[in-house]
């Protein structure tokens, strides 16, 4: 069973339907006894990093989501969940889960492309990923492919060997990072096709 952590931060129902597609049990839950007698868990969302961290505290999902790290599960987090498993985000100055050192920083204004043409914020729609290292979660995919992004924070963890995929917007940021029993991508793979499809199954199959 894969527990879709909800913390009132939505994209819930577009995870959900991903891994029913692909044959996998999931729920979406707030409630810690179902989080914590998960396989693996997904920690999604969207949404501002201050109003998150209050709802999880709130819910006391920070402990939950803690624990269950340090039990050694299966952890994936997605776009909004890549950010708050820092110690800090520059999104509204706010305190974060603390489960890796770094931060999620803004991308600077104005931000200009490789052909000096100025880029929107935030940074929306397909972009690559540069796998720079391999990892059971990103086998078998084309180096050619393409996930769909929407943030406008990007994550900086103070350790670069966490770094697993990197992508270029301005400036060339980490978007795929692992770290023992956790991986934690920027980009959205329920809504990235094949591509995400393939990510989603090997982390339902992946025993780190």
């Amino acid at each position: 069973m894969v527990a879709i952590v909800d913390y009132r931060a939505g994209n819930l129902s577009s995870v959900l339907y991903a891994l029913t597609y692909l044959g996998y049990k999931a729920i979406i839950t707030s409630k810690l006894k179902e989080i914590m007698a998960a396989e693996r868990i997904i920690f999604p969302g969207v949404g501002a990093a201050g109003k998150a961290m209050v709802d999880i505290k709130k819910l006391g999902l920070d402990k939950a989501i803690k624990e269950v790290f340090n039990a050694g599960k299966p952890i994936l987090g997605i776009c909004l969940g890549i950010q708050i498993i820092f110690e800090r985000s520059e999104e509204n100055n706010t305190h974060c889960l603390g489960i890796i050192s770094g931060e999620a920083k803004a991308f600077p204004h104005p931000l200009y492309g490789q052909r000096d043409e100025l880029l929107k914020i935030p940074h929306m729609g397909w972009n690559k990923v540069k796998f720079i290292k391999l990892h059971p979660v990103f086998n078998g995919l084309d180096p050619r492919a393409e996930f769909y992004f929407l943030h406008s924070y990007y994550p900086v963890p103070k350790d670069a060997l966490m770094a697993f995929g990197l992508t270029e917007y301005g400036i060339e940021f980490t978007s795929a990072l692992a770290y023992k029993n956790l991986i934690a991508i920027q980009f959205h793979p329920e809504k990235s096709g094949r591509p995400g499809l393939k990510i989603l199954e090997n982390f339902c199959n992946w025993s780190p």
